[in-house]
């Protein structure tokens, strides 16, 4: 197999030198796949918490789970600003060239330990290059009603871009959801029966972070708006649109009672 950083090497050959470069290990709860999807990596990337990029050039590879990494692309580093203690804010510059290949490129590399920024040497023979997709990685096509686990983020982008496979089926369905609060492990169950079922609703919930739920609402209030980004949407159960509503709201508290949603969620 090919080593990213020796192809990188050859095919900037003469323009760039990467003796003095760092590998970004892109992962944690900040979620830069997401980023990466909404195409705000670049700036995700310049925030930092510490001055991680004392190096001249960036590598950016991205986390997808069982050591495998999406490559991001090549930055060149022109300086940062201290915004405070714990803000730094760097001034990063795609290098030109590879655009085609940002998104395409996986990398098998097993991590070692929790590092994220890797100080670089010119052969390093470490991070392989396994595949190259035929097409840049977009959100996946929809997977099944009973895998459906998507951050907001991700829901934003799937409602925002009319992603045809997740409209056509949430919008044929009615069902009873579930809200997952993945920064306290709280739940909201929730049901959808009116017009284009569980699409219209996930759509409110887009448009506004609490779909109208006085819970949620009351969440965002004391947190902020963008503390809707912890939330996670998945389904629990669905039925066609035969069904009536009267029984989809049964359902919908029988869940509720099931994972106590009323005494210890957000269904009080």
């Amino acid at each position: 197999m090919i080593d990213l950083v020796e192809f990188l090497g050859f095919y900037y050959k003469g323009k760039i030198n990467l003796n003095n470069y760092k590998v970004h290990l892109a992962t944690g709860p900040n979620k830069p796949l997401e980023a990466f999807f909404e195409g705000k990596f670049k700036e995700w990337q310049e925030w930092q918490t510490k001055r991680n990029f004392q190096c001249e050039y960036i590598i950016s590879l991205i986390d997808l789970g069982t050591n495998k990494w999406l490559f991001a692309g090549l930055y060149k580093i022109n300086g940062y600003s201290k915004i405070s203690d714990k803000h730094y804010s760097y001034d990063m510059q795609l290098i030109e060239g590879l655009e085609d290949l940002i998104g395409r490129i996986i990398i098998s590399y097993k991590r070692k330990g929790r590092a994220s920024y890797i100080w670089g040497k010119p052969e390093s023979n470490q991070f392989e290059i396994s595949e190259i997709l035929a097409k840049k990685m977009e959100v996946e096509e929809f997977p099944g009603y009973n895998s459906v686990a998507v951050s907001y983020a991700i829901l934003k982008i799937i409602i925002d871009q009319n992603i045809q496979s997740w409209k056509g089926a949430l919008s044929n369905i009615k069902g009873v959801y579930l809200i997952t609060d993945t920064n306290t492990g709280k739940l909201y169950v929730g049901s959808a029966t009116g017009f284009n079922g569980i699409w219209s609703r996930w759509t409110e919930y887009i448009n506004n972070g609490h779909g109208g739920n006085k819970s949620l609402m009351e969440v965002l209030n004391n947190n902020g708006v963008e503390y809707r980004n912890n939330f996670q949407y998945s389904i629990l159960e669905i039925a066609d649109f035969h069904t009536s509503d009267d029984f989809i709201k049964q359902r919908e508290r029988y869940w509720i009672n099931v994972l106590k949603t009323k005494d210890f969620g957000y269904n009080n």
